[in-house]
C-alpha cells in the first residue's frame, strides 16, 4: 500500500474505522449491562467483573504480540483474522449459558480485539501521503472518541429493548462489514521485514499477568490465602515476575522490554502514571453502572446515559489540550487534569441513596474531562525523548501498563466492595434488635418491624443497601487518594524533554 496514489482510500477507511468503533464501543458498552449478566447467570456482582477483566488482561498480552504478527504475516491477514475472531467471539459471547462460558468468550474477544486499534493506524498513515496524515489521525481519533460516548447509551438500549445479549449480537454486522471491507480492498503486505521477537520473556510475563489477575479476581471468593488455589496462583505470578525480571536483565540478544526504556525515567514514571490512571478510569466505569441500578434503582436506559457525560468531558478536553500543550507545558496541563480528577471523585464520596442525577452528570463529565487533560501529555512526555528505535515496543508496553491497571484496578474495587459490604452491615445491625426503642412504633413504620419476618427482612434489605452505598463511597475515596497521593508525586518525577541540540556546522 502506497500512501500517494491508493484508489481504494476512502472504502479503506470506512472499513477500518468500523473496526475501530466496534472495538472502542465494546470497551464500555458491556459495562452498563453487567446487573442483568449479574442477574441472568446468577453471578455476585465480584464475580460478574470477570466479564470486565478477562477482555482487558486478555487485550493487555496480546497487544506486544500484534506488531509482530503484523511485520511477519502482513497487516492484512492479520487485521482480517482480528475481525473475524473478534466477530464470532461476539457471537459466542451473546449465545454464553454461564459466567465460565461468558469468560472464556470474553477472552477471546481480548486476544482478537487488541490489535484493532494499532493496525487500523498503521493502515491509515499507509495509504495516506505524508501531508494528509493529520487528516486521517483526526478521522482516527474520532472513530475512537465514538466508542465510551455512544457505547454505555448502546448498551443501556440495547439491554432495555431486548436483552444483555444483543450488546454481543451487535457487533455481528459491523464486523461482517469490517472484514469483507479488508478484504477485498486492502492490499497485500506479507513480504515485510519481521523483528525477532523475544517469547521467553513474552511468555513469563504473560504467565505472571494471568496468574495476578486470577489470583485478584477469585481471591475474595476463596477467602484470599487461606485458599490452596490462592496461594498456588500468588507463587505462580511471583515466580513468572521473577524469571521475566531475570531475564530482561541477562538476556544478550533482543528482550521483551528493551532496557533503554527502564533507563528513561520519563518513560519509567509516565508509565507508572498511566498503570494507576487506567485503573481510575476502568474503576469507575465498572461500579458506577451497578450503583446506579441496583442501588438506585434507575432503569437500564437512563443509566448509560449517565454514563455519556463522561465521553462528553474526555473530547472536550482533548480539543483544548490541543490548543494549550505548547503554550502552558505538560507537567501543568496532567496536574490540572489530576486536579480535576480529584475533584470529581471527592463529589463521587458525596453519594447517597437519595440524591437527584445531576451530581451523577457532573462528576461524570469532570472525570472525564480531568482524565482526558492527562492522556496527550502524558504521553508527549513519556515518549518524546525515546529513540525512534524503540519508540513502537514503549507504545506498546504503555498501552500494556494501562490495561493492566484497568484490570487491576476493577479486581481491587471489586474485591473491596464486597469486603466492605460485609463489614459496614456487620456494624449497621448492631443497633437493629428487638430492644431498641427505634425499631418499634411510632419510629419504625410498616413495612419494618422487629415482630414478624417480613418485617426484619425488609429491614435487613435497608440495611445492606445503605452497607453497600458506603461501599461504594470507600472506592471512590480510595480512588481520590491515589490521585492525590500517588498520581501527583510521581508527576515530581517527570521533566520536559530538553531540546535536540542543534547539530555542529560542516567543517571548512
Amino acid at each position: 500500500m502506497t500512501g500517494g496514489g491508493e484508489p481504494n482510500r476512502a472504502a479503506i477507511t470506512i472499513s477500518i474505522m468500523l473496526a475501530t468503533i466496534m472495538q472502542g464501543v465494546d470497551n464500555t458498552i458491556a459495562n452498563v449491562a453487567l446487573p442483568h449478566i449479574q442477574g441472568s447467570l446468577s453471578a455476585s456482582q465480584d464475580q460478574v467483573a470477570w466479564v470486565l477483566t478477562s477482555y482487558i488482561v486478555a487485550a493487555a498480552i496480546m497487544m506486544p504480540l500484534a506488531g509482530w504478527m503484523a511485520g511477519r504475516f502482513g497487516i492484512k491477514y492479520i487485521f482480517l483474522a482480528s475481525v473475524a475472531g473478534f466477530t464470532v467471539a461476539s457471537a459466542l459471547c451473546g449465545s454464553a449459558e454461564s459466567l465460565t462460558q461468558l469468560v472464556i468468550y470474553r477472552i477471546m474477544q481480548g486476544l482478537c480485539g487488541a490489535s484493532l486499534v494499532p493496525l487500523s493506524q498503521s493502515v491509515l498513515f499507509q495509504i495516506n501521503p505524508p501531508e494528509r496524515h493529520g487528516q486521517a489521525m483526526a478521522v482516527w481519533g474520532i472513530g475512537v472518541m465514538l466508542g465510551p460516548i455512544l457505547g454505555p447509551a448502546l448498551g443501556g438500549w440495547l439491554t432495555d429493548q431486548y436483552s444483555w445479549r444483543w450488546v454481543f449480537y451487535i457487533n455481528l454486522p459491523v464486523g461482517i462489514l469490517a472484514g469483507l471491507g479488508i478484504m477485498a480492498f486492502i492490499r497485500d503486505t506479507r513480504r515485510v521485514h519481521g523483528e525477532p521477537f523475544d517469547f521467553v520473556g513474552f511468555l513469563a510475563l504473560s504467565i505472571a499477568v494471568g496468574a495476578l489477575q486470577l489470583m485478584l479476581d477469585r481471591g475474595e471468593l476463596k477467602d484470599w490465602f487461606h485458599s490452596v488455589e490462592i496461594c498456588l496462583e500468588a507463587t505462580v505470578a511471583a515466580l513468572s515476575f521473577y524469571l521475566f525480571t531475570v531475564h530482561t536483565a541477562t538476556a544478550t540478544d533482543r528482550s521483551f522490554i528493551n532496557r533503554d526504556l527502564l533507563r528513561n525515567p520519563n518513560f519509567c514514571s509516565g508509565t507508572l502514571l498511566m498503570f494507576v490512571i487506567g485503573g481510575i478510569l476502568s474503576g469507575s466505569n465498572a461500579l458506577l453502572p451497578t450503583m446506579l441500578q441496583s442501588l438506585m434503582q434507575i432503569p437500564v436506559m437512563t443509566s448509560g446515559l449517565l454514563m455519556m457525560p463522561r465521553g462528553f468531558g474526555t473530547m472536550a478536553s482533548m480539543f483544548l489540550v490541543g490548543r494549550l500543550i505548547n503554550r502552558v507545558g505538560e507537567r501543568r496541563l496532567i496536574l490540572f487534569g489530576l486536579a480535576v480528577t480529584a475533584t470529581s471523585l471527592w463529589q463521587m464520596t458525596g453519594f447517597s441513596l437519595g440524591m437527584g442525577t445531576w451530581l451523577v452528570v457532573t462528576s461524570g463529565f469532570l472525570q472525564g474531562f480531568g482524565l482526558g487533560c492527562t492522556f496527550v501529555p502524558l504521553n508527549t512526555l513519556a515518549l518524546s525523548n525515546l529513540p525512534r528505535s524503540i519508540m513502537t515496543q514503549g507504545t506498546a508496553i504503555r498501552s500494556l501498563m494501562r490495561n493492566l491497571g484497568g484490570s487491576v484496578g476493577i479486581s481491587v474495587l471489586e474485591a473491596l466492595l464486597a469486603e466492605n459490604t460485609q463489614v459496614v452491615h456487620s456494624r449497621l445491625v448492631e443497633n437493629v434488635r428487638p430492644d431498641n426503642p427505634l425499631m418499634h412504633a411510632p419510629f419504625a413504620a410498616l413495612p419494618f418491624s422487629m415482630a414478624n419476618p417480613t418485617g426484619i427482612a425488609a429491614l435487613n434489605a435497608l440495611v445492606t443497601r445503605q452497607a453497600t452505598m458506603v461501599a461504594y463511597i470507600d472506592d471512590y475515596a480510595l480512588m481520590m487518594l491515589s490521585v492525590v497521593f500517588v498520581c501527583m508525586p510521581l508527576l515530581l518525577l517527570v521533566r520536559r524533554p530538553k531540546p535536540a541540540p542543534a547539530a555542529p556546522a560542516a567543517a571548512e
